[in-house]
């Protein structure tokens, strides 16, 4: 059985007269729409090459979680998260900390929960990750985390 276009064109008919430069352009054309059609879909993973690419103090949105690295002492920026969740207001949930990796897990007046992550990668480097809720809230993350550089 064979498919026919709105014109009434016989789609394998058209395919087997084409030449070789016309079946290039073809799929040339339906691989850029297919590239196009699947890029709302990956933009979290090129957020996420974009921000390992630049190296330290990038930071990067990724699936409702803001990730940066900061050129500062791990205990520094301890203290630093600390501070801005104090400034900040927020009740104090739970902290856990040793040597390596730090969690701060707070609520908002709004009974939003915010967790902030942090990992000492080097001596002089620690990085960040805040996520608000489940989702995230990128704009509050944002706060916090120019909340945490300010206290630096």
């Amino acid at each position: 059985m064979s498919r026919r276009c709105q014109g009434g064109l016989n789609i394998s008919s058209i395919i087997m007269t084409s030449s070789p430069s016309s079946l290039r352009q073809l799929s040339t054309r339906l691989s850029l729409i297919l590239a196009l059609g699947l890029l709302p879909f990956l933009t979290g993973c090129v957020l996420a090459v974009a921000g390992a690419a630049a190296g330290a103090g990038a930071v990067a949105y990724v699936r409702g979680e803001l990730e940066a690295s900061l050129e500062h002492n791990y205990a520094k920026v301890v203290d630093a998260t600390r501070m801005a969740l104090r400034d900040l207001e927020y009740a104090k949930i739970s902290e856990k900390k040793d040597a390596i990796d730090a969690e701060f897990v707070y609520r908002t007046a709004l009974d939003k929960k915010i967790t902030v992550k942090l990992n000492r990668l080097t001596e002089k480097t620690t990085k960040v990750k805040i996520r608000v809720d489940l989702l995230g809230d990128e704009a509050l993350s944002t706060s916090v985390l120019e909340k945490i550089k300010a206290n630096l």
